[in-house]
C-alpha cells in the first residue's frame, strides 16, 4: 500500500484501507510512494494519490511508472482523492488516470472526495481551490474506504495462492 499526501489526507485514506486489509487476515506494508524501490515480494499492490489540479502528486507517478512492469504481474488497485464529490465528475476520469489503470491492467480505480483544511494551504494553494470552487472541510467517506478496502481483501482472499 502506498499513497502520496501532500497534508496528511490522502495517506489517512491508506490507512483505512491498510487496515481492511489486515482485518481480513492480509498482512500489508504501507510506504510512502519515494520509498518503494520494487514491488517484488508483494501479492498485490494498492497505490493512491491525492489529486491536485486534475493530477496525482509526482511520487505517486513516479512510482507507477518505475515500477509499471512489477505492477503488470500483481493483482493492483489505484485510488484517487481530492476536490471532486462525485466519481462521475470529469476530474475523477481523466485520461492520465484512464492510461494509468489500463496501463497497469489494474483492477479498478476508485475515487474518493477529500479533506480540505483551509490552515494548512499556502495562499498560492487557497487560490487554486477557490477557483476550481472546492469545498473546504472533511468530505472523506470513510465507511466507503473501508468498504473498498473490504472488497479488495475479499477479491484476494477467494483467489488462489500465488506462487513465486
Amino acid at each position: 500500500m502506498s499513497a502520496a499526501s501532500k497534508h496528511g489526507s490522502t495517506r489517512e485514506i491508506a490507512a483505512v484501507v491498510a487496515q481492511a486489509l489486515e482485518s481480513a487476515g492480509i498482512a500489508c506494508d504501507v510506504v510512502e510512494p519515494a520509498d518503494v524501490a520494487t514491488a517484488t515480494g508483494y501479492d498485490a499492490v494498492v497505490v493512491g494519490s491525492a489529486v491536485y489540479i486534475g493530477q496525482w502528486l509526482p511520487d505517486a507517478r513516479d512510482l507507477v511508472d518505475r515500477l509499471a512492469e512489477q505492477l503488470r504481474e500483481v493483482p493492483v488497485w489505484l485510488f484517487s482523492s481530492g476536490l471532486a464529490d462525485q466519481p462521475s465528475k470529469r476530474g475523477n476520469s481523466a485520461p492520465a488516470t484512464t492510461a494509468r489503470v489500463e496501463s497497469l491492467g489494474a483492477r479498478g480505480h476508485r475515487h474518493f472526495p477529500g479533506k480540505l483544511d483551509v490552515l494548512q494551504l499556502s495562499l498560492a494553494e487557497r487560490a487554486t481551490i477557490l477557483a476550481a470552487r472546492g469545498k473546504y472541510g472533511d468530505n472523506r467517506d470513510m465507511d466507503a474506504v473501508r468498504a473498498w478496502g473490504e472488497g479488495i481483501a475479499a477479491e484476494l482472499v477467494a483467489e488462489p495462492a500465488r506462487t513465486a
